[in-house]
C-alpha cells in the first residue's frame, strides 16, 4: 500500500472519529456506561475523540511525505481512539474500526522512514509543559476563587489534585456546592489539557530545517564548476549565496544549490555542471528530500533543467520569462527604443553620468560609500531576493562583479546597479537601487550604460529582471485574445498593485530583450500552496523560520 493511500485512509478515519464524537450515543448504552464512568469522563471522552479525529486528519500530510514521527503519533492516536470510543458510549463498532486502523499502521511501518528534526521533541515538550502548567494554575486559581463554595474543607493538595486530574478530563476529590462551579473548572482544565496536546503534536511535526554549512573546499569546487559551465545559466552565480546548501552528484561533477524553507527543499536555477551529470545530482537531492520528509521544488530553472527534473519525476509549469538582451543586436536607434533614448538624453542633459567599475578595482573608501548608499536607497529594512539576488556586498570573492554608479551634476551618487558574472561573456542583474528624489530616467541611463559598453566589457549578453507570467500580459494584447486569457490578465493586473508584476514586465520590455522561459518544478499540484509560501519566505516577502542544523 502506498503512503498516499495510507494517508488518505488515516484522514478518513479521523473524519469518522470527529463525526462520531458529536453524534448522540444510544440511550441503553449510556445507562450501562454511567455505572462505570462518571459523566465528566464521558464528556471528556467525546471531546478527546473529536481532537483525536482532527489530529489524524492533520497527520495525513506528514504521512504522505513518509515522516516516521507522523506514523508514530498516528499509531498512538489510533490506539487512543479505540479506548475513547468505548468510554464515550460503548461504541464497539467504531472501536473495532480504529483497531483495524491501528493494525494497518503497524503493518506498513516500513514505509515511513523520513527523519525528523530532533530539536522538535524538546520544543514539543516545552510547549506541552507550558500550556499544561498554565491550565493547571488556572484550575487551582478557579478553585481558590470558589473556596467558600466547596463541600467540606479540602486543602490545597486536594485543589492541586482536582486541577491536575481535570487536565485529562477526570473528576478529582473536590466537591462543589453548585454544579456550575465544578463544570467551569473542568472545562478550563480539560480545554487546557487538550490544547497542550494539540500544540505539542503540531510542534513535534513541524518540518525540520538545515543550516547551510559549506566548507572552503565546497566553495572552491563550486567556483571551478562555474568557471567551466557558468555560461549555461544566468542564475548560476547565485548558487554562491551562503544561505544555500549544496547537494553534489556522487561523482562530484554536478551540484544542486538549495535551501530548506518551511519543509520545502527549494532549489533555484539549473544544476551546475555538465548536463550529462545533472540526473545524478538531481537524484541525490530528491533522495535527501525524501529522507527528511521535505517537499522538493526547483524554482526558476531553464528548459533543459526542466526536462531533467521532469525525467526525475517532478511536474513542470512555466513560471515566467527572463529578459536577456543580446548586445550584438542592441541599439538605441529606431522607434521601439524612442522612450528609452529620450530618457537617456534627458538625464545626460541634466548632468547625470555613469561609471562602470569592477568591484576588485574599487578602493575601500569607494566600496564603503557604495554600500552605505545602497542601504540608504533600499525601500524598507529587509534585503529581498533568493533565486536572482546575491544578498551580500563587499565580499572580496566577488571581485568580478560589475558596479554601475550613477552621479548627478554635483557628483552625488544617485543610483547604482550591480551585475554578477554570467560565464565569461555575460552579466546577470543582481541589484538595482536608486534615489527616489533623482530625475526620471535614472534606471534607463544606468541600464543603457552597460548595454552600450559591450566592446569595453568584452561581453555579448546581459540578463535583466525576471517577469512573472509575462506571456499573459503579452498575449492579452494580441488581437483575438480569448475570454479566459483576458480574465487572467485582469487578475494579474490587480495583483500588480501589490507585487509589481506588470511593471517589471514593462520595465524589461522597453529594452527589446529576448525572452527565455523559466519553470517551476514540483511533485504534485496539492504541494503548490506550500511551495508558494516557501518561495515567498525565501524571497523575503514573508517571514521565514530560521534554519538550523
Amino acid at each position: 500500500m502506498s503512503r498516499r493511500a495510507v494517508a488518505r485512509i488515516v484522514q478518513i478515519a479521523g473524519l469518522f472519529d470527529a463525526v462520531t464524537a458529536i453524534l448522540p450515543p444510544r440511550h441503553g448504552r449510556m445507562v450501562h456506561l454511567m455505572h462505570l464512568v462518571p459523566t465528566a469522563g464521558i464528556l471528556s471522552a467525546h471531546a478527546a475523540t473529536a481532537v483525536v479525529g482532527l489530529t489524524l486528519v492533520y497527520l495525513g500530510a506528514g504521512l504522505r511525505r513518509g515522516k516516521h514521527r507522523a506514523w508514530q503519533i498516528s499509531v498512538v492516536m489510533a490506539a487512543l481512539s479505540v479506548v475513547l470510543h468505548v468510554l464515550k458510549g460503548l461504541d464497539l463498532g467504531a472501536a473495532g474500526l480504529s483497531a483495524l486502523l491501528l493494525v494497518m499502521l503497524l503493518v506498513v511501518r516500513g514505509r515511513f522512514n523520513a527523519l525528523a528534526d530532533p530539536r522538535n521533541r524538546w520544543r514539543a515538550l516545552q510547549a506541552f509543559v507550558g500550556l499544561a502548567g498554565a491550565g493547571f494554575l488556572l484550575g487551582v486559581a478557579e478553585i481558590a476563587m470558589r473556596a467558600n463554595r466547596l463541600i467540606g474543607h479540602p486543602g490545597v493538595v486536594r485543589w492541586a489534585q482536582e486541577s491536575a486530574l481535570g487536565l485529562i478530563g477526570v473528576d478529582g476529590p473536590v466537591r462543589f456546592q453548585f454544579r456550575l462551579g465544578g463544570d467551569l473548572v473542568s472545562y478550563t482544565t480539560g480545554a487546557s489539557g487538550l490544547l497542550a496536546v494539540v500544540v505539542a503534536v503540531v510542534v513535534l511535526l513541524r518540518p525540520g530545517a538545515r543550516m547551510a554549512s559549506r566548507s572552503e573546499e565546497d566553495d572552491d569546487a563550486l567556483r571551478a564548476l562555474l568557471d567551466r559551465y557558468g555560461s549555461a545559466d544566468s542564475l548560476g552565480y547565485f548558487a554562491l549565496r551562503t544561505d544555500k546548501s549544496l547537494m553534489w552528484a556522487p561523482n562530484g561533477k554536478a551540484v544542486v544549490a538549495y535551501r530548506v524553507v518551511n519543509g520545502v527543499s527549494l532549489a533555484s536555477g539549473d544544476p551546475i555542471g555538465p548536463e550529462s551529470a545533472w540526473p545524478e545530482a538531481i537524484a541525490a537531492w530528491l533522495t535527501d528530500s525524501a529522507r527528511h520528509g521535505w517537499t522538493p521544488a526547483a524554482l526558476g530553472c531553464g528548459a533543459a533543467a526542466g526536462r531533467a527534473y521532469r525525467k526525475a519525476g517532478l511536474d513542470v509549469i512555466e513560471l515566467g520569462d527572463e529578459a536577456v538582451v543580446d548586445l550584438t543586436r542592441f541599439t538605441l536607434d529606431g522607434r521601439p527604443m524612442r522612450s528609452v533614448r529620450q530618457a537617456v538624453n534627458r538625464m545626460q542633459r541634466a548632468g547625470y553620468t555613469c561609471e562602470l567599475v569592477r568591484q576588485r578595482d574599487m578602493s575601500p573608501a569607494l566600496l564603503l560609500g557604495v554600500m552605505q548608499a545602497s542601504d540608504a536607497f533600499r525601500e524598507g529594512s529587509v534585503e529581498r531576493g533568493f533565486s536572482m539576488a546575491l544578498s551580500r556586498m563587499g565580499d572580496p570573492r566577488d571581485g568580478d562583479c560589475l558596479w554601475v554608479l550613477c552621479r548627478d551634476g554635483d557628483r552625488r551618487l544617485r543610483g547604482l546597479l550591480r551585475f554578477v558574472p554570467w560565464g565569461r561573456d555575460g552579466f546577470s542583474l543582481d541589484l538595482m537601487r536608486g534615489d527616489r528624489t533623482a530625475d526620471n530616467g535614472l534606471t534607463e541611463l544606468m541600464v543603457v550604460s552597460v548595454l552600450s559598453a559591450a566592446g569595453e566589457l568584452d561581453i555579448r549578453r546581459v540578463s535583466l529582471n525576471f517577469a512573472v507570467l509575462r506571456s499573459v500580459f503579452a498575449r492579452a494584447e494580441d488581437l483575438g485574445a480569448g475570454p479566459v486569457l483576458r480574465i487572467w490578465h485582469r487578475i494579474l493586473k490587480s495583483a500588480s498593485r501589490l507585487w509589481q508584476i506588470e511593471s517589471l514586465y514593462r520595465a524589461n520590455a522597453k529594452y527589446q530583450p529576448d525572452w527565455h522561459p523559466r519553470y517551476l518544478c514540483f511533485p504534485v499540484a496539492r504541494d503548490l500552496p506550500r511551495i508558494a509560501i516557501a518561495v515567498l519566505s525565501a524571497e523575503a516577502f514573508l517571514p521565514s523560520r530560521k534554519s538550523a542544523a
